[in-house]
């Protein structure tokens, strides 16, 4: 608690100061490494900072992106502070709690946020094919829960998830629904997007096939080709950006 009473919390802590991306595609052509560094120096750009700046890197699960690496191809110096976040698309917010609670602590000033893939041209996570061989890989030793009984994909492990959810909060497949067209909105005004000037109607998503109940087609996201960055640094900082 802080001395107020009111509990502490990283709200107005760090803001977002730069947003980059690449197209998403089917086939990108270009190595991930090629794609994150062009998403940070998109994204350094719209914050008009250099790479000298970056003193803090977060990602999430499966990117394989060094962070090093990345900062010395956008002419950075040195990292104070770097974190990465497991459990697949779930962990997205993840780096962005990771970034601000940095800020505020002071490890550092400002923090790139990235993750590149080539989703849909390499390693697919709906063909169920295992990451790695070993036995005594973490990503097996958790997936060991799913495969023996056939669940193989993401679909398939998170329809446990919505069928949870709709059993606790009476929530419908029309309800999935309508963030599936909320999505495909945003989708659809983007130039970069894989779905751009694509939207779907709630009666489109309905008649979609049934994936992994109660997921349909549309309830799942579109493999592919692509990389996002952030530039995130304390609000003090941002003002003067």
């Amino acid at each position: 608690m802080s001395q107020s009473g009111s509990p502490a919390t990283l709200a107005r802590k760090a803001a977002i100061v730069g947003i980059g991306a690449t197209e998403f595609s089917k086939d990108s052509g270009r190595s991930e490494m090629q794609l994150a560094c062009e998403a940070v120096k998109a994204a350094l750009d719209d914050a008009g900072l250099h790479g000298s700046a970056i003193d803090g890197m977060a990602s999430f699960s499966m990117d394989n992106n060094w962070e090093n690496e990345i900062l010395r191809q956008v002419g950075g110096n040195e990292l104070k502070f770097f974190a990465r976040t497991e459990f697949g698309g779930g962990a997205a917010c993840g780096p962005f709690v990771h970034a601000a609670t940095a800020i505020a602590s002071g490890l550092c000033d400002t923090v790139v946020i990235y993750r590149a893939l080539n989703e849909r041209s390499g390693l697919r996570f709906g063909s169920g094919q295992m990451m790695n061989n070993s036995p005594l890989d973490p990503n097996i030793i958790n997936f060991s829960h799913y495969f023996p009984y056939g669940f193989m994909t993401p679909a398939a492990w998170i329809a446990f998830s919505a069928r949870r959810y709709m059993h606790e909060y009476g929530a419908t497949s029309e309800d999935f629904g309508r963030v599936a067209v909320a999505m495909r909105d945003f989708a659809a005004t983007n130039p970069n997007a894989f779905f751009y000037q694509r939207p779907i109607t709630l009666e489109e998503h309905q008649g979609s096939r049934m994936i992994a109940d109660p997921l349909r087609l549309y309830d799942c996201c579109q493999e592919s080709d692509g990389a996002v960055a952030f530039v995130v640094t304390s609000v003090e900082r941002a003002r003067d950006l």
